[in-house]
């Protein structure tokens, strides 16, 4: 059976007069795009140029709600009422959802951001929260989670809430033993080089499956594959992963697809 998989990217993380990431240059080489909605980083004017950006280029446009917390760019960790992260999750999906329909595309998919995802990989209450939160805006919604251990508690709690959810690994982030991401605060953590980051996507595409920084092997399901477009070797990464991808067999289409064929009505 032929191979599928997404690429992602975090987009739209500037702000005002400072420029992140090298969106334009980027989306060439992805299918879907995740895009800041303007707690973690982002404005009304990055975040209306981005989907229009994303329109144009026939990638998937994603939210990417975090905590609200702009001078951390949403990496650390705050600790906040059920009912706040569901009104801060409805908050944002809502303002990508209003340019989406401004620009005459669809939402595809929300995959929250930085701190949050990391918690909720951890945590099932949160993880309920942001499942329950997305699908109080639109169940056709496509929940991104990460992929591992925890992947089959994170869909029970998907399709109790009338979600489905795909799950993502990241090839230019380390792995501890337990599958999760490897703190940003640890040398290594990134990794940049392009063929390295490469392999490490194909390995987790066609066999589903990451060697962990001790060397344990993970085996994990992956629907989508993660570039950071804050990494400043973004645009290479994203060119090399696809290229490789596609010369050994592996197609790339954007989430909304891999839902399709993962899961044909």
């Amino acid at each position: 059976m032929k191979k599928y998989v997404d690429i992602n990217c975090d987009m739209g993380e500037s702000f005002g007069a400072y420029t992140i990431g090298m969106d334009a240059e980027a989306i060439a080489h992805i299918s879907s795009a995740n895009i800041a909605c303007g707690f973690h980083a982002g404005d009304p004017m990055v975040l209306d140029r981005t989907v229009a950006l994303a329109a144009a280029k026939g990638v998937g446009v994603g939210a990417h709600p975090g905590y609200p917390d702009l001078l951390g760019f949403g990496r650390r960790n705050l600790t906040c009422s059920a009912r706040e992260v569901r009104n801060y999750i409805i908050y944002q999906v809502g303002a990508v959802q209003a340019f989406c329909a401004a620009h005459g595309v669809a939402l595809q998919h929300v995959k929250p951001h930085g701190a949050l995802y990391n918690m909720a990989a951890e945590d099932a209450d949160l993880a309920r929260t942001i499942a329950e939160a997305v699908a109080a805006v639109d169940r056709r919604l496509l929940l991104v989670a990460l992929a591992g251990q925890n992947a089959p508690r994170v869909r029970e709690m998907a399709a109790a809430a009338g979600l489905r959810v795909l799950f993502e690994a990241f090839p230019d982030r380390a792995y501890t033993a337990q599958g999760t991401l490897v703190s940003r605060r640890k040398p290594g953590a990134v990794i940049e080089e392009p063929s390295t980051v490469a392999k490490r996507a194909l390995m987790m595409a066609a066999e589903g499956r990451v060697v962990a920084e001790d060397g344990t092997v993970l085996e994990m399901a992956v629907d989508t594959l993660c570039v950071h477009g804050d990494n400043p070797a973004a645009v290479a990464l994203a060119r090399t992963i696809r290229q490789t991808l596609t010369d050994n067999g592996v197609a790339v289409a954007p989430m909304a697809e891999i839902a399709r064929l993962r899961d044909p009505a």
